[in-house]
């Protein structure tokens, strides 16, 4: 079988792969250049949504499925609803997306090669990358490979969470939802020594996204996420309703370092390389984020920035103590973000978790909450001894 040769090589067609290629086929300096993208599945199956905050424009407002400008933080003793000023909270749904994104590649046949395979392997070579797959053979100058991380845990170094969840898309025959608002964390609820809150995306009166959600080491029985959320239903008044899809997930949250590269010409994508922030698991706007970032430095000077996420490490000290907290004593991550939201305008919440704000913002940030967890977690993160909870 002979080996084709393509300029860059996209491992998967997710997320990170396919806005990847949208960001390249968006920009003209590499329209010569050419791109073969490998993914093993059909995506033809709408199998998650990405909900995300932003303040300006992007590549794919076009297929926002719908957008909130009000914010709801609720908890034991705290409540509050907060209009959105610079910023939109915004939802995109997979199929929409893995639709619109090959669609435009598939108009420019020239430029993208779309490929039905998995890669058994990657090589640097002197040259670039070689590829072997069932389908074949590539060599690329450049390759992007954006498969599932698999890492080898060193539980006694760093600290290894979950975002896991259990939603419902419901329908009701009356009025139960404010589609303005987003329930973007309600506390209320038994935390169970764990961080666990109810969100919920209305897309109307009538119909809502509900997600029981929970930040912690394993996953619970399906039984248990079912309970909660119609406990919540029942809160809101709501016993006779419709289940229209079900999104079940589990988000790695760890501070176990992910490689920007794997080599000189092999670079990683999405969680691969990190782009799903450790303490929240929000990932879309930062696979963008990144996408930009590499887009520009090939179109610029051919070869990927020296940089290749510009992540800046007080952040990533931000993320390892809130997930050491997050293993120590999980029910206090409710007390942490109660203050944060009491104390602070949510648009400078927002800018902080976007990793965009100064070191004086983040002092002011960090001196919103009350410091004792925090300062015992300095000393495990420092001494790189994750801390344990005790019995």
């Amino acid at each position: 079988m002979s080996t084709r040769e393509f300029d860059y090589l996209i491992v998967g067609g997710g997320a990170a792969g396919l806005s990847l290629a949208y960001h390249i086929s968006q920009e003209p300096r590499l329209a010569g250049k050419r791109v073969l993208l490998l993914e093993p599945e059909a995506k033809d199956q709408n199998d998650r949504t990405w909900s995300f905050w932003t303040d300006g424009p992007m590549l794919f407002d076009g297929i926002v499925a719908h957008e909130w400008e009000q914010l709801a933080f609720r908890s034991p003793g705290f409540e509050q609803v907060f209009p959105l000023k610079r910023h939109r909270y915004k939802m995109i749904r997979g199929l929409d997306f893995y639709r619109f994104v090959r669609a435009a590649l598939a108009a420019n046949p020239q430029q993208f090669t779309l490929v039905t395979a998995a890669v058994e392997t990657l090589e640097n070579t002197p040259e670039g990358v070689r590829a072997t797959s069932p389908a074949g053979t590539y060599t690329a100058r450049y390759t992007f490979d954006s498969r599932p991380p698999q890492l080898q845990p060193q539980p006694q170094k760093h600290r290894y969470l979950l975002q896991h969840f259990v939603g419902w898309e419901v329908a009701t025959d009356h009025d139960a939802f404010d589609p303005a608002t987003v329930e973007f964390m309600d506390f209320r609820g038994e935390q169970h020594q764990e961080a666990r809150f109810i969100y919920v995306l209305p897309f109307s009166k009538r119909r809502a996204l509900v997600e029981y959600t929970l930040f912690s080491a394993q996953v619970l029985p399906q039984a248990e996420y079912e309970h909660a959320m119609r406990a919540y239903l029942e809160q809101l008044g709501i016993t006779d309703f419709r289940i229209e899809a079900v999104e079940i997930g589990a988000i790695p949250m760890t501070d176990h370092p992910m490689p920007a590269s794997a080599g000189p010409n092999i670079i990683n994508l999405g969680t691969r390389a990190g782009r799903a922030k450790p303490s929240t698991g929000y990932a879309f706007k930062r696979i963008q984020e990144h996408s930009v970032r590499l887009v520009a430095a090939l179109a610029a000077t051919g070869q990927p920035p020296h940089n290749l996420t510009g992540d800046r490490w007080q952040f990533g000290m931000f993320d390892a103590l809130l997930l050491d907290i997050m293993q120590r004593r999980g029910e206090t991550t409710r007390d942490i973000f109660t203050e944060l939201f009491r104390h602070n305008p949510v648009e400078r919440i927002f800018d902080f978790l976007d990793e965009r704000t100064s070191a004086l913002t983040n002092l002011r940030v960090m001196n919103s909450v009350t410091p004792w967890p925090f300062l015992r977690s300095i000393g495990h993160v420092l001494r790189g001894r994750p801390g344990q909870r005790k019995a």
